[in-house]
């Protein structure tokens, strides 16, 4: 299926990958802590019929530099695109930072059809990075709505990684994190029991930078508490970046560890590209 690619700028950043024959599904792709436009990803889902938005959502013009108090709405204006496209039902990945943006885009808004949530967390995180403003001090929230920082969840440093520790695994970090400002946790949760949309949500048990397969079936667990079932894809060797089939496997960058390996993260990708194809309708994966 032929495909075409434009460049997005203004209030969406990014750039929009289009089916030459659409099906109505609009796909957002989001990065977390690398900033990447990720392209690749989107043409996966173009080349299966659907308009996918590679959408920069932090670091772009006009944008904060950091992880640090975006507005939902940035995300939000990636559905206003995808509808003005033509799109019928909007679909919004995440990995990482961006599975807690995608996750909340879907509470936020009832125009989200499936949320598809890749090593994502539970709850909202202090900052990484600076602000609009230029500053990453004191700690402020990842994520704002309306205006307004959402609770967030403070780094506690005692855990941190040496200096010059080669590829430094941060999960114990969030883990004990999340110990030492437990009474700051039940605010800082996603209500992701509140979203309208299907939940996909793809983890692997050797994640080394922070417990998103806890994380995953904390979610889960939270849906199944109020009546409604996700989609859990887990595999317990595979690490932080899931590899989708079709996609190049890259090693993690020196200042942390993703963990996993190669074969683990390609067979989690396998599995969840399996569930996302499923999901959305698009047919089998094998298509590809």
């Amino acid at each position: 299926m032929g495909i075409s690619e434009a460049l997005i700028e203004g209030q969406a950043q990014g750039v929009l990958v289009a089916a030459e024959r659409p099906n109505g599904l609009g796909v957002i792709v989001l990065t977390g802590s690398s900033g990447r436009v990720d392209v690749a990803r989107a043409r996966l889902f173009a080349e299966l019929g659907a308009a996918a938005f590679a959408q920069r959502w932090w670091g772009g013009e006009g944008q904060a530099a950091g992880v640090n108090e975006i507005p939902i709405e940035t995300v939000l204006r990636g559905v206003d695109l995808l509808l003005a496209e033509g799109c019928e039902r909007i679909a919004i990945l995440g990995t990482s930072f961006g599975a807690g943006a995608a996750l909340l885009a879907a509470v936020y808004d009832p125009r989200v059809d499936v949320c598809i949530a890749i090593s994502p967390t539970a709850v909202v995180w202090q900052n990484s990075g600076p602000s609009a403003d230029g500053s990453a001090w004191p700690p402020r929230s990842q994520f704002t709505w309306e205006g307004r920082p959402l609770p967030f969840v403070v780094l506690d440093p005692r855990p941190w990684p040496p200096a010059g520790t080669p590829n430094p695994s941060y999960r114990r970090m969030h883990e004990q994190s999340l110990r030492t400002f437990a009474e700051d946790v039940p605010a800082a949760t996603i209500p992701v029991e509140r979203a309208r949309a299907d939940l996909i949500l793809v983890a692997g048990g050797a994640d080394a930078l922070w417990p998103s397969d806890t994380a995953a079936r904390e979610i889960a667990g939270r849906l199944a508490r109020n009546g409604r079932q996700a989609v859990l894809i887990e595999h317990p060797h595979a690490g932080h970046c899931p590899v989708f089939p079709g996609e190049a496997w890259r090693a993690a960058p020196p200042e942390r560890a993703w963990g996993g390996g190669e074969a683990a993260d390609r067979a989690l990708g396998a599995l969840a590209w399996d569930a996302i194809v499923e999901v959305l309708g698009l047919g089998r994966a094998a298509s590809l």
